[in-house]
């Protein structure tokens, strides 16, 4: 599985309420779509986004796919027919946004309370990594792994149903969901 994370900042001056309802219409033509590839789509609020806009809240879209076919699919479906006035109107009240392509490396998709985004540490083979998170992917926890370095942010993002302590150092990001669709 992978997921199109996208990061996004509303303008100043826009209310919550407005941005939300058009990000949420878009979201919901986008699922309606029946997009292939595409299993699910979650929305958090973040109170900030380290790699995009630190100290300003803003939201976080997993738009979850099969496989990188999909996120040609996925791409076109956004923009054009029903999906491009939604997509149109909710960008245009965003001040700023970044992506990336994410691959769930091992665990089973969760409902995250926290995320945590974490690199892997120079000198640290990709074996050892894996092996000192494996107690936390027993725990109940899911590790994703950026894809060809696609993205601000870092390596890894450890998805856990509580406030846990990787063993590395990392930016912990509350999450708070805000819409849903698709598995659970």
């Amino acid at each position: 599985m992978l997921a199109y994370v996208f990061w996004h900042v509303p303008r100043a001056g826009v209310a919550a309420r407005d941005y939300e309802s058009l990000h949420y219409a878009f979201h919901d033509a986008l699922w309606q779509a029946g997009v292939p590839g595409l299993v699910g789509l979650r929305v958090y609020q973040l109170r900030a986004i380290p790699w995009l806009a630190p100290g300003d809240a803003g939201y976080e879209d997993w738009h979850l796919i099969d496989d990188s076919a999909a996120l040609d699919r996925l791409n076109e479906a956004a923009v054009t027919q029903a999906r491009q006035l939604p997509h149109d109107r909710i960008a245009a009240m965003a001040a700023s946004g970044t992506a990336g392509l994410y691959g769930l490396r091992s665990g089973a998709l969760i409902d995250p309370v926290v995320a945590y985004w974490l690199s892997k540490p120079a000198g640290t083979s990709y074996a050892s990594f894996d092996r000192s998170m494996r107690p936390f992917i027993d725990g109940g926890c899911c590790l994703w792994g950026r894809r060809m370095t696609l993205g601000p942010t870092p390596e890894f993002c450890l998805h856990a149903p509580e406030t846990v302590a990787p063993p590395y150092v990392s930016q912990p990001v509350a999450l708070a969901v805000r819409h849903s669709r698709g598995p659970r």
